[in-house]
């Protein structure tokens, strides 16, 4: 009768091995799982045994903790190989529970210092927001201007000035600062204490406009960051667009400071206003910030959206990608770069005044363009002849050269617009343009139409307020139709990396699961 006690060594061998020999058929079977049967019979468990079998096992282990599992199994001294071996049947293979280790491992040190791929649709909504107030704030910026109440304020203070004055005390203390400046006295000299309340709520108004677009846009962006509800790259954008409203208020202030100085204003006829360069500065870095948040937002919304089914996802980016909607895309970015450009001139038209000359349309003073001699004037060099300031200085510090640039951009953009329309036409036809793309398109050519009418109207009636304000709120949303329409055209890269990524990784699992229940039959 052969013996039945089997040494430690033959148990740990037989446990840790990769493959079983079936002694019927003499064939290696790969043994998947610690599904072992063994004889009924009573091994034996003494110290020796136990001390063989612990060595064994910790050298093969190398340190995991594969080795408690089987001494909590066996209980030593106390259980027999039966019951150890029942326990034994529910463990994984030394190879599988090493790799799902290091695997949580892994996953636990990603969760903790990673950022996820994309970001949570909350983000989005809250970018969005934070592009409205924007808006408004350029909205109410505009007005500002228009009603001359930018100078009202004559300081700068980002705390302390939160606050409007709250007694008669105050209110006449700041009248004292306003009446000291050059606007004061060179053209309100007659102003009482209630017409200046005006100008100062319209100014204080934008001003704490300012202040709640950054509390209400870094202190959120903070916590989605640190809570790790946003991706890397979206990270960095978030902070791009915190330091840019940072530099929003500083230029703000720095075009203020511009109309306060007296030496500007020494010449006869001078006028006070401020700079029109730094009032374009102001303008353009606010449209800045408001198509970066727009943007992110609509780019949040997009990702969520698609990676709902990554396949699909994949197909959606891949038919942008044809050849066929090159042009396209080139043409979609083209059309936003002469949007910001218009109304980057139109800020020039502003800060200048040159909207109350040559109010008339197609023509000025009869004819297509005003004499060459009054577009470059000499008058605007600051340098002795042969002038070699004149083209540039002219093409920004004269008025009329200012306005006529500004009407030569405005329509070249309308007829870029309507040519981006006819090729959409022609994609159309070859079946490759998507109906939002094409929506797209045909609301680009509602907007830039209406932005054509605002402004003829606005220049036809001197400027007024009501006109001159909506025709800077439509260029605004001129520039919104075309960040919509590059989103449905435009093929984001990092997207369809990540959506073919999933792919990838669904047809592994889904490999992996076949390939087991396989093995399972064969078993």
């Amino acid at each position: 009768m052969a013996s039945s006690t089997v040494g430690g060594a033959m148990k740990a061998r037989l446990i840790l091995s990769p493959a079983i020999i079936c002694r019927q058929c003499l064939r290696t079977r790969p043994l998947t799982t610690c599904r072992i049967i063994f004889p009924a019979a009573n091994f034996s468990t003494s110290r020796a045994t136990y001390s063989k079998l612990e060595s064994t096992t910790r050298r093969a282990t190398k340190g995991t903790d594969i080795f408690s599992r089987v001494t909590t199994a066996f209980n030593w001294p106390a259980r027999t190989a039966n019951s150890a071996f029942r326990r034994l049947t529910t463990a994984p293979t030394i190879e599988s529970a090493v790799a799902s280790s290091k695997a949580k491992t892994a996953t636990a040190e990603i969760k903790k210092s990673s950022f996820p791929e994309t970001s949570e649709r909350i983000v989005a909504f809250w970018l969005l927001g934070s592009a409205g107030l924007v808006f408004a704030i350029v909205v109410v910026g505009g007005l500002t201007r228009l009603t001359e109440s930018g100078l009202s304020i004559t300081e700068w203070k980002p705390v302390t000035g939160t606050l409007p004055p709250l007694n008669a005390a105050d209110w006449e203390a700041e009248f004292s600062k306003y009446r000291s400046s050059p606007e004061f006295r060179l053209l309100n000299s007659s102003m009482t204490l209630d017409e200046y309340k005006f100008i100062y709520y319209m100014e204080w108004t934008h001003r704490l406009l300012g202040r709640v677009i950054g509390i209400s846009f870094v202190l959120p962006a903070i916590y989605f960051v640190a809570r790790r509800k946003v991706s890397s790259s979206m990270a960095m954008k978030l902070g791009g667009i915190a330091l840019g409203i940072g530099f929003q208020g500083f230029i703000g202030w720095w075009m203020v400071k511009s109309g306060l100085q007296d030496d500007l204003f020494q010449q006869p006829g001078a006028h006070p206003r401020v700079s029109q360069y730094r009032l374009t500065a102001h303008l353009g870095a606010a449209f800045a910030v408001y198509a970066a948040m727009l943007y992110s937002g609509m780019s949040i919304l997009r990702e969520n959206k698609l990676l709902k089914d990554p396949q699909k996802a994949v197909e959606v980016l891949k038919k942008r990608s044809v050849r066929a909607l090159l042009p396209l895309r080139i043409f979609v970015g083209l059309v936003s770069v002469l949007v910001f450009t218009t109304a980057m001139s139109g800020a020039l038209v502003a800060g200048l005044d040159a909207g109350l000359i040559y109010n008339e349309f197609p023509t000025m003073a009869g004819g297509f363009a005003p004499p060459m001699t009054e577009l470059f004037s000499p008058f605007y060099s600051r340098e002795p002849p042969p002038h070699n300031d004149l083209i540039w200085r002219n093409l920004l510090e004269n008025p009329s050269t200012v306005q006529f640039d500004h009407r030569m951009f405005a329509m070249t953009t309308f007829f870029t617009v309507l040519s981006l329309w006819g090729y959409g036409r022609r994609l159309n036809g070859k079946k490759v343009l998507t109906p939002e793309a094409k929506k797209g398109i045909l609301g680009l050519v509602h907007l830039v139409s209406l932005q054509v009418v605002l402004g003829i109207t606005t220049l036809l009636y001197l400027v007024p307020h009501t006109l001159a304000s909506l025709h800077q709120a439509n260029s605004l949303l001129l520039l919104s139709g075309c960040l919509v329409l590059g989103s449905r055209v435009w093929v984001p890269r990092a997207l369809l990396k990540i959506a073919e990524k999933r792919v990838a990784m669904m047809g592994k699992r889904s490999g992996g699961a076949k390939k087991m229940e396989n093995s399972g039959v064969a078993m």
